[in-house]
């Protein structure tokens, strides 16, 4: 892992601050920040069993059972983004890595390290479904969308993943690459309501 001091933001040349919209109001927070560590894990059908055998011990029996759930767990937040792949996403910065390559042995799935390659922008504000609505092809209606699910998504032929965690809160996990035209995207669509935007590491 990379520390965040050792890199250039791909959020850099954006300037935090408020961008009020024409009446005034500020409708929408966009909070950008680094990820610590990010592990993506991946098997194949034949080894889903024993995936999620060896996951469920290390974690405590916490592993989200269908594509598209989530659960956050001592480790991290366990994203179930696929058929056969797992995102973990830890906070604090522990050598999550290793731990998981030492529980899941090679047989069983593979331990990819995507920290360098994954940031995460904070959506939240009354406005936030409208202007995910104007971006993503998504039923963002919480009865099709619940809080604490994720969905697969993109705009402009970027990929997205789409974290609600409330109503009007969500974590949209990017490339890295992609990441800073991805945000001046959000803040073009957002100045119809009015958008903040913070930054942190």
């Amino acid at each position: 892992m990379l520390e965040a001091s050792l890199y250039r933001s791909p959020f850099e040349g954006h300037v935090p601050g408020d961008r009020p919209s024409r009446s005034g109001q500020l409708g929408i927070k966009l909070v950008t920040r680094l990820l610590h560590q990010v592990a993506l894990i991946g098997t194949w059908p034949s080894e889903l069993p024993a995936l999620y055998a060896v996951l469920d011990q290390a974690l405590g029996g916490l592993v989200p059972q269908k594509t598209g759930q989530t659960a956050q767990t001592p480790w991290g937040l366990l994203i179930h983004c696929g058929p056969e792949e797992f995102l973990l996403v830890d906070p604090q910065g522990q050598d999550l890595i290793e731990r998981l390559r030492r529980v899941i042995p090679a047989s069983v799935g593979s331990v990819t390290d995507l920290s360098h390659a994954r940031v995460c922008v904070t959506l939240e504000g009354d406005c936030s479904p409208q202007l995910l609505s104007k971006l993503f092809a998504l039923d963002i209606r919480q009865q099709s969308f619940a809080a604490g699910e994720v969905r697969l998504t993109g705009h402009h032929h970027l990929p997205t993943l789409l974290h609600r965690r409330s109503e009007t809160v969500f974590d949209l996990y990017l490339f890295t690459t992609y990441a800073h035209d991805q945000l001046g995207t959000l803040l073009d669509a957002g100045l119809e309501y009015g958008v903040r935007l913070e930054s942190f590491a």
